[in-house]
Parts: structure tokens; sequence; C-alpha cells
């Protein structure tokens, strides 16, 4: 099966398991999606993942969710550029998430990184998604 935003899928499927309070998700692999998911776990929106070989040549990725007091961590998970619509932003003019409370994840010549790490580095890119 053939998606044209693998990472609006795992972000999907992400948004259904914890509002469905599953312990984790299962998602197909990719290079994006394993840099997306090491910024979330480096924020703290997930306890971790990890990737798995299936067959040859096809590997899954296993989302450990995060749980506080038995409510998710992430409150909402928001796909912000699409492959219609690229969104990019320098870095002067990145938007706070939730007046710094959330987080936007960032892809950059430097990496996909948080917000937080972007405006450090001082460097912009193309908004990912954004997750408070």
């Amino acid at each position: 099966m053939s998606l044209s935003d693998p990472l609006g899928d795992m972000l999907t499927r992400i948004r259904n398991a914890q509002r469905a309070r599953h312990a984790s998700c299962v998602s197909p692999a990719s290079n994006l999606r394993l840099n997306v998911l090491e910024a979330l776990q480096r924020e703290g929106y997930i306890r971790g993942y990890k990737r798995e070989e299936v067959r040859k040549g096809v590997a899954q990725l296993h989302i450990e969710l995060k749980y506080s007091e038995g409510e998710p961590v992430i409150k909402e998970i928001n796909r912000v550029s699409r492959p219609g619509r690229r969104v990019y932003s320098k870095i002067k003019e990145l938007p706070r998430v939730r007046a710094g409370l959330g987080v936007s994840i960032l892809s950059t010549p430097r990496g996909v990184l948080s917000d937080v790490e972007a405006r450090a580095a001082n460097v912009g890119g193309e908004v990912l998604c954004r997750v408070f």
C-alpha cells in the first residue's frame, strides 16, 4: 500500500493509540520517522521506540507511549507541513507552541530537531509537526 504522507500516518497511529489507552503502537519504519521519534523521545513525549525487521527489506517501529497518572503525555499532535503544502520557518519567525509548553519538530540542515534545539543551534527549516 502506498501512502502519500507516511509521517502523517505515524502521527495518526500515535494519536489513535493514546486515545485508546494502548501501551504501544506499530508503524512502518523509515529514516524520517526514526528521526522524529528520536526528537519526541528527547523531549519526553514517548517512552521509547524499537526498530524490528519483519522480513528482509521491511521493518517496523514499535513505539512505547508515555502516560502520566493515567493520562497521555501527548495531548495533541498535529502535522503542519504536508505533501501538498510545505511549511518552512526562519528561526526568528518560529512561533512558540502553547506559549512554550509544547514543541515543534523541524527538519533542518542539522537533522530533525525540536524547536528548542533549533533555536539553540540558530537554524530554521521545515516544520513537520507540533506536539503538546
